[in-house]
């Protein structure tokens, strides 16, 4: 089912929800869309009640003219699960999702039933190599820069060509000013194991051929989250979702709550 739901920050954002029981809210990356869950979905068992959702200035959301820091973001999960009345959920971010999630898991711990990070950086601090190119951006986004610009996460398996286009369609139809906004609010913000602790249970996943993140950060993450799991997925990219969907989706369905015993 796709819905909207106008939430208390003001933002009204657009959403995809399947099954029932434990809730698990997925966080796509800066300049995608729900969509990026498109091959991940299917694999979910009918146990997990899943909400892929597009966050404010992509795919269907709200692109409002400001409010595009970590913490904004950060805020409209909060207020997402508190328009779907969930006490708290099982969130899983990929790349930049991943960060969004960190801040939330470490501003309102109580929310969090579990964390899964899927080639989610420890730190976005500082300006990026390909900033200068982002800050040049005009309206309309051109879709073949966009496809070049997927030239920057080298992908290690095979990816359909419709997933591809879609992606290319979800930074098209981005606003150069969220580019712009989100990649400053993202690089601008203290990395969020750097201002508090996790402490939810948390399943990092790496890619073993990222070239954007390296290894080392991936160990400096889960060195900061007590109790954190690592498992470094050897023949894949940056971009783990869109290469492994069926190892994440078996991966995700470990780190659930177990279900509360029957009366």
């Amino acid at each position: 089912m796709r819905a909207q739901v106008r939430l208390a920050t003001g933002v009204t954002l657009r959403y995809r929800v399947q099954g029932t029981g434990v809730p698990v809210v997925l966080l796509h990356p800066w300049t995608e869309s729900l969509g990026c869950f498109d091959r991940l979905l299917p694999l979910l068992p009918a146990t997990i009640r899943a909400f892929a959702v597009d966050q404010r200035g992509h795919g269907g959301a709200d692109k409002p003219a400001t409010g595009y820091a970590l913490a904004d973001y950060a805020g409209d999960v909060v207020a997402f699960l508190d328009a779907m009345e969930l006490p708290a959920a099982v969130l899983l971010g990929s790349s930049s999702g991943g960060y969004v999630a960190q801040r939330v898991a470490v501003d309102h711990p109580d929310r969090v039933a579990a964390l899964m990070l899927v080639g989610a950086p420890r730190s976005l601090y500082g300006r990026p190599a390909f900033a200068d190119e982002v800050d040049r951006l005009t309206d309309p986004v051109d879709p073949e820069w966009v496809r070049a610009s997927l030239s920057w996460f080298p992908l290690e398996h095979a990816v359909p060509d419709w997933y591809l286009a879609d992606r290319v369609t979800d930074g098209a139809r981005t606003p150069a000013r969220v580019w712009q906004q989100a990649l400053a609010g993202l690089t601008e913000a203290p990395p969020p194991t750097e201002t508090g602790t996790i402490t939810a249970p948390t399943l990092i996943i790496w890619g073993g051929r990222d070239t954007l993140l390296p290894r080392a950060d991936a160990d400096l993450l889960a060195a900061a989250i007590p109790g954190a799991r690592l498992l470094i997925y050897e023949d894949t990219g940056h971009l783990v979702l869109w290469e492994r969907p069926d190892r994440v989706a078996a991966d995700l369905i470990t780190l659930l709550p177990d279900p509360p015993p029957t009366p």
